[in-house]
């Protein structure tokens, strides 16, 4: 179908203003990029803008070698595979019953986890649960009280709804149990809404701040968002470098503000690596189990 002149202005238009909507969202990362690479003099002058004036890498080294980042890095590791994998079975598990129209309930379970999206606990009602569990300053403190998003067990749901009847009515023909239908053939089916959902959990996970900050009380175990974070609050990775003693005139080679930098791309990094495997999957996934049909 041929577009009119003025439907050919609209997406011209449209184009140009999403693209310097698109390079306003990515300057402040380019910005971070340039003042983690770029040398000392230009970073204290403001010369650093979208691309690194002259070369130093020196910042990373120091955040390496002077700081406590590759421990924090394991943990944010830990937390997210762990986490990822705990909420993705029990997502599943929460989500293929009620989608199953032979399930007796289905709809006052349903009702019952969309009522927690509208009226939540709260923050001290769910502090004083996990305190009287006895999981305070261990991981399962993270893991449990996150362990189910109510958005994507109804996404999840209603892509397995949108799986049609007549391949569950094969299964069954063919002697097919229920777990071994789950196993088999939902699941294999349900592949680009799983990798979706692993995305969210995964950036929930892995950018965990708060809850972090609530529970966990050993600094050993602090993941990588409130080292960094912390980091960025007191200036203290600068001082640590400095009592480390790990390189000689480090005030001299490096800045707080490439420390800075460089912190928040070790952070930010691993979700970008991700995402560009699990992007295809992205859009169909969120669409197929978000509208019904």
């Amino acid at each position: 179908m041929k577009m009119s002149t003025g439907e050919k202005w609209f997406y011209a238009i449209n184009n140009v203003v999403l693209a310097l909507l698109g390079i306003t969202c990515l300057f402040p990362l380019i910005n971070t990029i340039a003042i983690a690479f770029s040398d000392t003099l230009a970073i204290e002058s403001g010369r650093v803008t979208f691309f690194p004036i002259g070369w130093n890498t020196e910042a990373f080294t120091s955040l390496f070698k002077g700081t406590r980042i590759l421990s924090a890095f394991q943990n944010s590791v830990i937390i997210t595979v762990v986490g990822v994998v705990m909420s993705m079975l029990t997502t599943i598990m929460t989500a293929y019953p009620i989608s199953r129209r032979i399930f007796y309930g289905r709809r006052f379970f349903t009702l019952a986890m969309v009522f927690t999206m509208l009226f939540s606990g709260g923050l001290i009602p769910t502090y004083l649960v996990v305190k009287s569990l006895g999981i305070m300053n261990s991981y399962f403190a993270l893991w449990l009280p996150a362990l189910v998003s109510t958005y994507n067990m109804l996404v999840m749901r209603t892509f397995f709804e949108n799986i049609p009847d007549e391949i569950d009515d094969a299964a069954r023909i063919d002697g097919c149990s229920e777990m071994a239908y789950l196993t088999r053939i939902v699941l294999p089916l349900s592949m680009p809404v799983i990798a979706t959902l692993t995305l969210f959990y995964g950036v929930s996970y892995w950018n965990m701040f708060m809850n972090v900050v609530i529970y966990i009380h050993d600094t050993s175990l602090f993941n990588l968002t409130v080292l960094v974070q912390n980091m960025i609050q007191s200036q203290s990775l600068l001082q640590e470098l400095v009592n480390s003693g790990v390189t000689s005139g480090v005030q001299a080679q490096v800045v707080p503000e490439s420390l800075k930098a460089a912190g928040v791309l070790v952070v930010v990094l691993p979700m970008l690596v991700v995402y560009p495997f699990l992007q295809k999957f992205f859009v169909k996934g969120v669409l197929l189990g978000s509208v019904k049909g």
